[in-house]
């Protein structure tokens, strides 16, 4: 898995970004996470075509804390099937990726 990724969802509140937002980075499942919006999607849902305005949420992790941050959001997300993917980052500050891998190190 690549060492660094972005990952995002979306939820339906400013409210409900920032918790999972506060709940990942309290559990150094991401190194930080932004708030977005509000932005307006166009999705398929339940077989019919629908727009909303959501909240994106993008998370800062390292590919050893996937798995964990997304079991955490799909735990405590909202939504019974969030979006949640992640994307790599190719590059990046050396000093803020070291900061990143430091952030997110396994308490246990």
């Amino acid at each position: 898995m690549t060492d660094f990724l972005v990952v995002a969802t979306a939820t339906q509140t400013r409210e409900q970004a920032i918790a999972l937002a506060g709940g990942a980075v309290a559990a150094r499942l991401a190194g930080n996470a932004q708030v977005i919006g509000p932005v307006v999607s166009v999705f398929w849902h339940l077989g019919e075509q629908g727009t909303g305005e959501e909240y994106q949420l993008l998370l800062y992790t390292t590919g050893d804390r996937y798995p964990d941050l997304e079991a955490h959001l799909l735990e405590h997300h909202p939504w019974d099937n969030p979006q949640v993917t992640a994307t790599p980052i190719v590059a990046g500050a050396e000093r803020c990726l070291e900061w990143l891998r430091q952030s997110t190190a396994d308490p246990a």
